[in-house]
């Protein structure tokens, strides 16, 4: 007698299957937090992953809480691989899959690290990262792309970020970005929401300036 697989089975075998091919979506999300685990940057390249703002708040808690006082540089929480670093009172994330290469993602993590420390000029702290947030962004885009990692040297990332400017449309996605994460902030929260309107009109000139 002929042993039948069950219809049910083979389709989540096909699944496990289909989750362990290799995928040049590498990247899932990478965020920057404070000392105190407070969001000042984050980009969600998997939408299915944590669709809402709160869910990605969550998850950026709970990984903040299982990795600010650790000494490693990888940790697995809620299913995802996560590679970290810190300077002073910042702590950087880059996040992939559970089955993503450990050394894929630490490139990025060096990558942004050391590119973002050109463009601070060493000054890898809260203060001087907030002051430089357009050139942060354009760090960032030109590492990753949709989850694609595109570049992983540092001296490339500068490079290309001088001759690309962050133009005004990215700046407007940013600001709308920035308002949607503080729309919903009370005004008695003990850390009130980092970008403020001068803030923002203040990137939008400095963008601007750079296109001129």
């Amino acid at each position: 007698m002929t042993a039948q697989t069950c219809p049910r089975q083979h389709q989540r075998t096909t699944m496990e299957i289909a989750s362990l091919e290799p995928s040049l979506y590498t990247v899932k999300a990478v965020f920057i937090l404070d000392s105190d685990g407070n969001r000042l940057l984050s980009k969600y390249y998997d939408t299915e992953l944590y669709p809402s703002m709160k869910e990605q708040k969550n998850f950026e808690k709970n990984v903040f809480n299982k990795t600010h006082k650790a000494d490693n540089e990888i940790a697995f929480v809620e299913g995802m691989t996560i590679v970290y670093k810190c300077s002073i009172d910042l702590f950087f994330y880059v996040v992939g899959s559970a089955q993503e290469n450990e050394l894929m993602l630490m490139a990025v993590l060096n990558c942004l690290f050391e590119s973002l420390g050109q463009i601070l000029r060493k000054n890898v702290e809260r203060r001087c990262l907030l002051d430089n947030m357009d050139g942060v962004f354009l760090v960032v885009d030109e590492i990753i792309d949709g989850g694609v990692i595109l570049e992983s040297d540092p001296q490339q990332v500068i490079q290309k970020a001088d001759e690309n400017p962050l133009s005004e449309q990215s700046v407007a996605q940013h600001i709308t970005d920035k308002l949607a994460m503080t729309s919903n902030v009370s005004p008695l929260t003990p850390h009130p929401p980092t970008w403020d309107i001068l803030s923002l009109l203040g990137l939008i000139q400095k963008t601007r300036m750079l296109q001129i």
